[in-house]
C-alpha cells in the first residue's frame, strides 16, 4: 500500500514517517541542514511477507506544493497530518483539497505533537479536524492522536495502516504499463535508473517499453518494488526501473515524463476535461485562464478553454479543454490539478476525457455529444455512444490507447460493441450500424443526383463521387462504403467511372435530335465515314461543340473514335472487322498485311493503318512484325 503524507509546513510529517519506519525521509542535504522538506522523501516499513508500506513524504512549504503534488498522484491512503498545537493551517486546507480533487477516498488524520496540548486543546483540535474533512472524500475518515516525541499513538497508527493495507482494494492490472517519473539518478555499475508510482498495467524485466512523450524505446534491466527486488512491477506499486536504450541518455529523462508500454505512448498537447472550480476560489474559471496543470508528476503550463460557457462558477464543475505548453503524457481517467498561473494558490483539478481533442470545433454541440459520451468509465457503453454521434466513425486504436487499452482487451470491446469494423487490421475504423447505411445511402443518391444532371455520361470518378457527397469522410470509411456497396451490386463500376446498375447513358432531347441527322450521313457513307469538319460542314456546326457532341456519343456507346478526326457507328466496325476475319481465313498462315487489308476494303492506306491500330487495341487483332492475326472475332468485339 502506498500512503502519502499531507499538510501543513513543520506539521512533524517526516518526523512520523520516522517513528512509523525507522528511516528519515529527508535525504537532501539540504533538508536535514534546515530541517524542512524540500522534495519527495521514500521510506518502506515491510509488515508481513508480501506486504510493504509504501511512505511517500511531500513537502509542506506552499514553494514546495508543485514537488508535494507530484507524489501524490496514485496513492493508496492518505495520511494527513495537523499538529494539535496549531490546528489546520493553509497548507492543511489546500492539501486536503487537493486530496479531494484526486479523488482519495481512503485515508486517516494524524493529530501529532499531542505532547505539546493538553486533553482539552486536543478535543477541539480534533473537532476543528472533522469540520475542516466535512464534505470532502475524506470525510468521516478517523483521527489518531500521536506523538514522534514520546512514541504515544505510534502503534495504534500503525495498527490501523496495516489493517488499512489488507483490507485496500488492491490496483488491477489491466491496460498497458504507466510508470510516473518523480526521480531520475545513475548508480555506479547499472547506469539509469527512474523510480516513480505505477499508474497501470504491469512491466517485467526485460520488456521494451517507451519513455514519453519523447518516444525514446528503453529495456527494463532490473526492477525494485516496494524497495525490494522484483521479477516485475505492477499496477498501485513505487518502482524503480533500471533502464538501457540506445538513444537514451540521464539528460533525456526528467520528472514528469512516463515509462509506459507501447500503445500508451501517446503524447499530447491538449486533452478535454472535467474541471471542477474550488468552494474556495473567489472567482470563476474563465475561458483562456493561463494555469499551471499537475498530471502524475508533470507541472506544465497551460490554458483553459471553458466549452459549455465562458466560465465554470465557483464549486461547479464544466466541460474544458487543456491546451498544453507543450506534448505530455495523459490518458482518459488520468486526475489533474490546476493552480493558478504564479503558482500560488490552486484553483481547482479534474478528470481527463479525450486525450486526443481537435484544435478546431471544440466547443460545437456535436462534439460535445461526443465528450460527454467518453466521459463514461465502461469503454463499451463510451465507444457505443461516441459511434452514435460520429457519423465518419471512430478510430479505434486512437480509442484503444486514449483509454490505455491492451491489444487484447480493445479485441474485447470491438467484440462487443454494435458496429461495423471497416478499414485495414492496423488502422480500423468503428462504424454504428445507422451510420454505415447512412453513408451508403448518401453515396447512392449522390450517383441518382449525378444521373440526372449528366443522363448522357456514364458516371463520377471515385473523387468527383467523394466531393458530390458534401461530406467529409476519412479515405478508409470512403473506400470501405464503395467496396461494400459494389459488392452489394448497388452500384457498378465502369472503368474508373461509378454508376447505379439501372443506369444507361442517354441524350438530352436536344442532343437526340442532332443525333439523327449525324447517324444518317454517318450510315450512308458505308464503310468510309466523313471527317469531322465534313459533318461540321454538313450540320452548319463549329468543330469544336460538335467534337464534344461526338465524344458524349462516344461515351453513350453509340460511336467509337478511331482517329482524332474519325468516328465509327458501331455496325460499320463490325462490317470491317467481318473483313479482317475473312481475310485472315483465306490466308495459309492465318494473318495478313495492312496492305492486303487496304486493297480489300479501299480505305486508303492512312485509314486503314489508323484502323487496323484501332482494331489492335479492341482486342480483335493482335500485330506481330508487319503482320496481324484475329484474336477474337468482329461479333464478339462489336456486335454489342
Amino acid at each position: 500500500m502506498i500512503i502519502a503524507t499531507a499538510g501543513h509546513i513543520d506539521h512533524g510529517k517526516t518526523s512520523l514517517v520516522k517513528a512509523l519506519t525507522g528511516v528519515d525521509a529527508d535525504r537532501l542535504p539540504e533538508e536535514q541542514r534546515r530541517g524542512l522538506t524540500i522534495d519527495l522523501g521514500f521510506a518502506y516499513e515491510p509488515v508481513e511477507d508480501d506486504l510493504v508500506l509504501g511512505f511517500v513524504d511531500v513537502p509542506g512549504h506552499e514553494k514546495f506544493v508543485r514537488n508535494m503534488l507530484a507524489g501524490v498522484g496514485a496513492i493508496d491512503f492518505a495520511l494527513l497530518i495537523v499538529a494539535a498545537d496549531d490546528g489546520p493551517m493553509p497548507q492543511t486546507l489546500e492539501h486536503l483539497a487537493i486530496l479531494n480533487l484526486l479523488g482519495v477516498s481512503v485515508g486517516a488524520v494524524a493529530l501529532t505533537k499531542i505532547d505539546r496540548v493538553d486533553e482539552a486543546r486536543q478535543a477541539e483540535a480534533m473537532a476543528e479536524i472533522e469540520q475542516i474533512l466535512e464534505g470532502t472524500s475524506l470525510a468521516g475518515a478517523p483521527v489518531l492522536p500521536v506523538s514522534g516525541i514520546t512514541g504515544e499513538g505510534v502503534p495504534d497508527l500503525k495498527a490501523h495502516l496495516i489493517e488499512a493495507a489488507r483490507t485496500v482494494q488492491s490496483r488491477s492490472s489491466a491496460g498497458n504499463f504507466r510508470l510516473a517519473i518523480d526521480r531520475v539518478f545513475t548508480i555506479t555499475g547499472s547506469g539509469l535508473v527512474v523510480t516513480g508510482t505505477v499508474y497501470a498495467g504491469q512491466a517485467k524485466v526485460g520488456d521494451r517499453l517507451m519513455l514519453t512523450p519523447q518516444g525514446i524505446e528503453v529495456r527494463v534491466r532490473a526492477i525494485h518494488a516496494q524497495n525490494r527486488d522484483a521479477q516485475t512491477g505492477f499496477a498501485g506499486e513505487r518502482c524503480a526501473l533500471n533502464i538501457a536504450g540506445a538513444d537514451l541518455t540521464k539528460e533525456a529523462v526528467s520528472r514528469g515524463d512516463w515509462i509506459v508500454g507501447e500503445i500508451a505512448h501517446a503524447p499530447t498537447d491538449r486533452f478535454d476535461a472535467r474541471v471542477r472550480v474550488l468552494s474556495s476560489e473567489g472567482r470563476p474559471l474563465r475561458h483562456w485562464t493561463p494555469v499551471h496543470l499537475h498530471l502524475g508528476a508533470v507541472d506544465v503550463g497551460a490554458r483553459v478553454a471553458t466549452l459549455e460557457d465562458r466560465e465554470i462558477p465557483v464549486g461547479e464543475s464544466g466541460l474544458a479543454q487543456i491546451v498544453l505548453d507543450r506534448p505530455i503524457g495523459a490518458l482518459q481517467g488520468d486526475r489533474f490539478i490546476l493552480r493558478d498561473q504564479s503558482a500560488r494558490r490552486t484553483l481547482g483539478g479534474g478528470t481527463v476525457i479525450d486525450p486526443f481533442s481537435p484544435a478546431r470545433g471544440r466547443a460545437r454541440p456535436e462534439r460535445l455529444l461526443v465528450v460527454r459520451g467518453a466521459e463514461q468509465s465502461s469503454d463499451a457503453a463510451a465507444l457505443e455512444t461516441i459511434l452514435s454521434h460520429s457519423p465518419g466513425g471512430v478510430d479505434l486504436n486512437r480509442f484503444a490507447a486514449g483509454r490505455n487499452l491492451t491489444s487484447g482487451e480493445a479485441e474485447t470491446v470491438w467484440r462487443d460493441a454494435e458496429m461495423v469494423k471497416l478499414g485495414r487490421p492496423q488502422k480500423p475504423i468503428g462504424m454504428s450500424s445507422d451510420h454505415w447505411v447512412a453513408i451508403g445511402e448518401l453515396l447512392v443518391s449522390s450517383l441518382r443526383d449525378w444521373h440526372a444532371k449528366w443522363p448522357d455520361r456514364p458516371g463520377p470518378e471515385e473523387g468527383r463521387l467523394r466531393r458530390l457527397m458534401g461530406r467529409r469522410t476519412s479515405d478508409e470509411t470512403f473506400n470501405a462504403a464503395i467496396v461494400g456497396l459494389l459488392r452489394d451490386r448497388k452500384i457498378v463500376r465502369d472503368g474508373a467511372q461509378l454508376a447505379l446498375p439501372s443506369h444507361r447513358p442517354a441524350f438530352s432531347a436536344e442532343d437526340s435530335a442532332l443525333w439523327l441527322e449525324v447517324e444518317e450521313m454517318l450510315d450512308s457513307a458505308g464503310t468510309r465515314p466523313p471527317r469531322l469538319l465534313e459533318i461540321a460542314d454538313e450540320v452548319e456546326m463549329d468543330a469544336r461543340p460538335l467534337g464534344q457532341f461526338l465524344q458524349r456519343a462516344v461515351r453513350i456507346g453509340l460511336l467509337a473514335r478511331v482517329a482524332d478526326n474519325r468516328y465509327f457507328l458501331p455496325s460499320t466496325l463490325h462490317v470491317l472487322g467481318k473483313m479482317a476475319e475473312d481475310l485472315a481465313k483465306g490466308a495459309e498462315d492465318a494473318q495478313f498485311t495492312a496492305g492486303e487489308y487496304n486493297k480489300l476494303s479501299g480505305l486508303g492506306r492512312n485509314l486503314t493503318i489508323q484502323l487496323l491500330e484501332y482494331f489492335d487495341r479492341a482486342g480483335l487483332t493482335r500485330r506481330a512484325e508487319n503482320r496481324r492475326r484475329i484474336v477474337k472475332s468482329a461479333h464478339e468485339v462489336f456486335a454489342a
